[in-house]
């Protein structure tokens, strides 16, 4: 994934209850979590400590950590940044051990009710191996961002089972549209449903933001998903869920070739992650063209509906997911029911407690 361009977007003490038991002693999950073991972190409410941390790029300039603070504190919230959050080796914002250190001790300080990736960028993979799971799992509470974080919040949700959070990230554009999604998820405690703004305006017919009907039909499942390549980056790792049935997967990318895009699904398809699915969502895929692809290129269109359409579950693109302003925030492992004709993604239980 290439996000030289797109910083505004990505970057581009909290109670914990089980669906399954309560006052149960949570074991890291050796291979996948069942459903029945999701983690529900406790909502935000005024007056909560965040922290903002950069397990992945780093940030240069320094209005964008202003500006973030500003955003949060506009929410009522409080915000600590982590001690390495200024930090930079190479384009990282430290070194891994440095990056891994500070998401470990923001799970464990009883303060912190919400962590926020200040950005994505590239670097996540990278400190898979260093996070302390059974901390995360002993201390589970809203884990939040999108991108490059997508590595994060499969492996936190394959080591531990907690329900994470694909957002908006720190030095995102918090425009009204992700905020409320952003508010609803996870201070209101809303069995939200997700549908696109209709935006025809003076119009007679929507000309933005439409969705695209792949396969007709409505589908229940745990959702489960994030940015293509990042997920398909870490596949065959002990770090990448093994069981997709019955899941509803939802993508997104950017600035990725369309030949790129199209081997990635190849990925996905050979691992058998698409045939165990219920259903399917594509988001946004931002600036993603055929770049130098000899004498032709398929479509994003027909590289997608060539891996979906023979599956025969319901499916479609255009949600309200990836790289841009009004970007949701999506809960992984929350159960939903999509609605492929409508464009919609109707949560089933709250995300938070």
């Amino acid at each position: 994934m290439q996000r030289r361009k797109f910083i505004q977007n990505m970057g581009a003490g909290s109670l914990v209850f089980p669906l399954s038991s309560f006052g149960t002693e949570y074991n890291i999950l050796s291979n996948n979590n069942p459903d029945s073991d999701l983690l529900i972190p406790q909502s935000l409410k005024e007056g909560d400590t965040i922290a903002i941390v950069s397990p992945a790029s780093a940030i240069f300039e320094t209005e964008p950590y202003d500006i973030a603070k500003e955003t949060f504190e506009a929410m009522g919230l409080k915000v600590k940044f982590g001690n390495y959050t200024y930090n930079r080796y190479g384009h990282l914002a430290g070194t891994d051990e440095e990056r891994a250190g500070e998401l470990n001790e923001m799970f464990k300080d009883k303060d912190i009710k919400a962590i926020i990736a200040l950005r994505g960028g590239s670097g996540s993979a990278r400190i898979l191996d260093k996070l302390d799971y059974e901390a995360i799992s002993k201390n589970p509470k809203i884990f939040a961002g999108y991108s490059d974080i997508t590595a994060l919040h499969l492996a936190i949700f394959k080591k531990t089972g907690l329900v994470t959070f694909h957002s908006p990230v720190a030095v995102s554009t918090w425009n009204s549209f992700s905020y409320d999604y952003f508010k609803k998820l996870l201070f209101e405690r809303e069995a939200i449903t997700y549908k696109n703004p209709d935006s025809k305006g003076d119009q007679l017919a929507q000309t933005e933001n439409r969705i695209r009907t792949i396969t007709p039909g409505t589908a229940k499942g745990n959702l489960l998903g994030g940015n293509l390549s990042v997920l398909t980056g870490i596949m065959g790792s002990e770090y990448f869920p093994k069981n997709w049935k019955g899941k509803i997967l939802y993508l997104e990318d950017v600035g990725e070739k369309i030949y790129a895009v199209d081997r990635m699904m190849s990925q996905l398809y050979l691992a058998g992650v698409f045939e165990q699915i219920s259903g399917f969502v594509f988001g946004k895929c931002t600036e993603c063209d055929p770049g130098g692809s000899g004498y032709g290129s398929l479509t994003l269109e027909e590289v997608i509906d060539h891996y979906i359409k023979p599956l025969d579950i319901p499916a479609y693109s255009g949600a309200m997911i990836g790289h841009i302003d009004d970007n949701v925030t999506i809960p992984n492992g929350i159960e939903a029911e999509m609605d492929a004709i409508k464009g919609s993604i109707r949560l089933l239980t709250p995300a938070t407690k």
